[in-house]
Order: C-alpha cells, then structure tokens, then sequence
C-alpha cells in the first residue's frame, strides 16, 4: 500500500469513518465517506469488548452486522486481505503516524500497514478496532505527546493489551513506538506499556529492532488464524 500524504492529515476522519479491511490501492481525500460504506463484512470480536458494548447500549456495528448476514458478495471476499500492521494514534498525529507507515513499508518492506485514520465509513469505533487489532499481525500504538491527551487512544491500547494475552496467537502483536516527532518521555509511559520493549525510532538500534519484531513466520502464523476464523464465519454467512 503507497504512503498517502494527503490523506486526513491535521484533522482525522476518526469520528465517522470506521475502518475497512478490503484491499485498496489509493485513498482519496476529496470522496465523499458514504461512497465507500458497501461491501463490508463482520470481523472476529475482541472476546468481550464489542460483546460487552452491545450489552450496555453502546453502537458497535451490530446492526450493521446483522444486516449483512443475508448474503456475502463473493467480490468482497476475494478483496479482503490480512495486514502486516495497523498504526494507533492520536486524533492529532495523522501526519506522523503516515509518515511511521511510509517508513516501515517503503524503507523495511513491511507491507500491507495502514493507520487507524485511513478508513471509509460505516462502522462505530469499537467495530474498527476490532477489525484494526484482529485484521492486522502487529498493531503500533504511536506513543507521542498527544498520546494521554486522547481517551481514545488510552481504551485502545488497554483494548489491545488484553486481546494479545487473551489470545495466544496474539502474545507479544502490539509495539509501542516512540516516533522521531514528539515521543512520549519513559517517564510518562503508562505502566502497562512500560513492561514492553518500546520501538525507539531516534536509537542506533532501530532498524535492529525493526527486523527482530516483524518476522515473516510470526505474520504467516496469524494470517493463518484469520483465515481459518473467516472460514467459519463464511460458513454462518451461507448457513
């Protein structure tokens, strides 16, 4: 997926454009949202999370859902696709966290990413970050100075955290990253992501680093899951 420098920077699309797990080779800025809201398919729950919003009124796409369990278009099917990574960040680091994307795909080759912000409509945030964590092999939680700021930001890596030890062949999926712009200091990290070796983007070992976190076998070890879990859910669809 090419790096998009001019896709919602400055001001997210985060509050009413969820996030799609189709394969898309460009973004455009100027499209209206409700252009891409067809052509959606449910995604694996994060054991709990979305369960628990849908108990205590909270919108998470479930009506959605449920609309589309009629049929599922073959097309969309053969458009879907297993990433390499998603970027978490802040409302208000959509520029940087592009920017972390065009690095680790274009300078490491891992590809497919894509940023949380990068998204067309059709789905509450619980759904996206659903689709985002379990679509994805590794998620990055873009830890900048506008981190703590957003209360979003803080659900979704304690979201995450829980999801990579309740699912085994999540352990070790989410990689804080300090980015070159504005990192959030250690000493202000939250504990939770403290115990975790952090992405250093300024130290000498990063490119080290980069290759150590993002091994081929761990990707091919999800994407098989996924698979496997799509399969079911076709099953559901069909029956």
């Amino acid at each position: 997926m090419p790096h998009k420098s001019a896709m919602g920077v400055g001001k997210s699309k985060l509050d009413n454009c969820p996030l799609s797990w189709h394969k898309r080779h460009s973004v455009d800025t100027d499209q209206d949202c409700h252009e891409s809201e067809t052509g959606k398919l449910e995604d694996v729950s994060l054991h709990g999370f979305v369960e628990h919003g849908n108990k205590t009124g909270q919108p998470t796409g479930g009506q959605e859902g449920a609309e589309a369990k009629g049929e599922m278009p073959e097309e969309d099917a053969e458009e879907e696709v297993f990433l390499k990574f998603v970027i978490l960040h802040a409302e208000h680091d959509t520029e940087e966290a592009l920017r972390v994307q065009d690095l680790l795909q274009n300078d490491f080759g891992i590809r497919p990413g894509i940023i949380f912000a990068e998204m067309p409509c059709g789905r509450m945030h619980l759904q996206n970050l659903d689709d985002a964590v379990n679509g994805s092999a590794w998620t990055i939680l873009l830890l900048t100075e506008n981190f703590l700021r957003d209360t979003w930001c803080n659900f979704q890596f304690y979201t995450s955290l829980m999801n990579s030890v309740n699912r085994q062949h999540k352990y070790n999926s989410v990689i804080p990253m300090r980015p070159l712009n504005s990192p959030l200091p250690r000493e202000r990290t939250p504990l939770a992501l403290q115990t975790i070796n952090a992405l250093e983007e300024e130290s000498r070992g990063f490119s080290t680093q980069v290759e150590r976190i993002f091994q081929e076998s761990v990707y091919e070890r999800q994407q098989a899951v996924w698979k496997e879990t799509r399969s079911v859910l076709r099953g559901q669809f069909i029956a």
